[in-house]
């Protein structure tokens, strides 16, 4: 049940048709985890507890430096030096008391990922590295939550929706991470942030984006993004959905699966 502040607060989503009383009941009784609370975790957090989900899990085992608050909005400039999950957890409650936070200030790895996704509802993915990226969507097949992830080039972005674990209205498999991005690139061939830059206002866009797509995950409208690669080129201001299927020969649902644990990774 929503109380009168709560009421109040979300006036705007619950006059919404698409959202009304009973998504945002759904949204308070939701329970996110956020891996990152970096350039994209950052304003992703922001507006899923400003909508309202009732718990809030953060895992980051970094701190705060000075380079990173021209895009990672959720910190400010009395946070440097601090764990990045407690600077996380102060904003969210200045933002939204009525929001459970839970903060774990860890690096995600094959030993504890299956407990900490299991705690969860809906897992969204902000992390910069291509290990903890396949490392999520694996364990979020095998711990069957859906999982928004996204990633974020110099003047580029991606995001999608995966649910590998659950089938569409015609009764296929949905494609798994694996189906769209086979293998991860070599090491050192994709640079990091530090060397090329990145701009700090696309962070904000593509994470707001990712929120977004938890909400709608969540309350269950619109058509969300399953299947479909969403891709923002913000030299040019343009976006574009590329729809990609099911790999039968993908190692987690496909015919022949190889992947049924974690012991792969390291």
């Amino acid at each position: 049940m929503l109380n009168a502040a709560e009421l109040e607060r979300y006036a705007r989503h619950i006059v919404m048709r698409d959202v009304g009383g009973q998504g945002q009941a759904a949204l308070k009784k939701a329970r996110v985890l956020v891996v990152g609370a970096g350039g994209l975790g950052a304003p992703a957090l922001m507006y899923l507890a400003a909508a309202g989900v009732g718990t809030l899990g953060v895992a980051d085992d970094d701190t705060v430096s000075l380079s990173n608050l021209q895009r990672q909005v959720i910190h400010t400039t009395d946070d440097v030096g601090k764990p990045k999950v407690e600077s996380a957890g102060t904003a969210i409650a200045a933002l939204n008391p009525h929001v459970a936070f839970r903060a774990h200030p860890v690096r995600i790895t094959a030993a504890n990922v299956m407990q900490l996704i299991g705690e969860y509802d809906v897992v969204l993915d902000g992390s910069d590295n291509f290990t903890t990226r396949y490392l999520v969507s694996d364990a979020c097949f095998l711990a069957k939550r859906p999982l928004i992830t996204a990633a974020l080039g110099v003047f580029d972005g991606s995001l999608t929706t995966i649910r590998a674990h659950e089938t569409n209205a015609a009764g296929e498999k949905n494609p798994t991470y694996r189906c769209l991005f086979p293998e991860a690139p070599p090491p050192g061939t994709v640079p990091s942030c530090e060397e090329v830059g990145i701009l700090g206002a696309l962070a904000g866009v593509l994470g707001s984006m990712a929120a977004l797509e938890a909400i709608r995950e969540i309350v269950g409208f619109g058509e969300g993004l399953v299947g479909r690669l969403l891709m923002i080129d913000a030299r040019a201001m343009r976006f574009e959905t590329l729809r990609y299927m099911r790999d039968p020969a993908n190692p987690l649902n496909g015919d022949k699966p190889t992947i049924t644990d974690l012991s792969g990774h390291r």
